[in-house]
């Protein structure tokens, strides 16, 4: 069997020391791609309310006002929720049976990696020190967006989703991140349905 090292030593004159170089970068990059898809979810609902009486909804106006995230960002996550509601069969409606909130926080997250594989200054008879490394500075943004299902007719809340994530970047890239959350939301929901 071949080293997975030497594979890299005897192609293209690339040295152990540059493999050494690379590996924490590499590593890091398969860190930060499976962070990013990765999305938390939890959900708390009313023991007492009856789920299978719920077959409409509508946004609830007041509540989707006091997120604050731009109003392009609403209508992301509107679009989402709409679509995910209506996959579950339910409709949209002028009088609806649920009336769908959401509000929403964000954590920006500092990680400073420390990429150091040389020698390092000690103690004893010979104190030298020996590095080629580099710190690597990544700032990301976690969203986590609450999703508040409010029954109509009591205007109690019976059902709340919860979904935490890295988010996305790029503008080309918002709404297929938010459908992403969304979707991994309700998939709490009704409760019970988890897989």
């Amino acid at each position: 069997m071949i080293p997975f090292f030497d594979i890299f030593i005897n192609h293209k004159n690339i040295t152990p020391m540059k493999v050494l170089k690379f590996t924490p970068v590499l590593l890091l990059l398969a860190i930060f791609v499976t962070s990013c898809s990765t999305v938390r979810v939890a959900s708390d609902y009313d023991h007492e309310a009856n789920f299978n009486s719920y077959s409409s909804f509508a946004f609830f106006k007041p509540g989707i006002d006091k997120a604050e995230i731009s109003d392009l960002d609403k209508k992301r996550i509107m679009r989402a929720i709409e679509g995910t509601m209506s996959q579950k069969g339910f409709d949209k409606s002028q009088s609806p049976d649920l009336l769908v909130s959401i509000f929403t926080k964000t954590h920006e997250n500092i990680n400073i990696y420390q990429n150091n594989p040389g020698w390092g200054y000690g103690w004893g008879w010979s104190p030298w020190y020996w590095n080629t490394g580099f710190n690597t500075v990544n700032r990301t943004s976690d969203g986590t967006l609450y999703i508040d299902l409010i029954d109509a007719n009591t205007k109690e809340l019976v059902w709340q989703g919860m979904g935490t994530a890295a988010l996305a970047e790029r503008v080309s890239k918002k709404q297929e991140r938010i459908d992403e959350i969304v979707s991994k939301i309700f998939e709490k929901y009704p409760p019970g349905s988890e897989k």
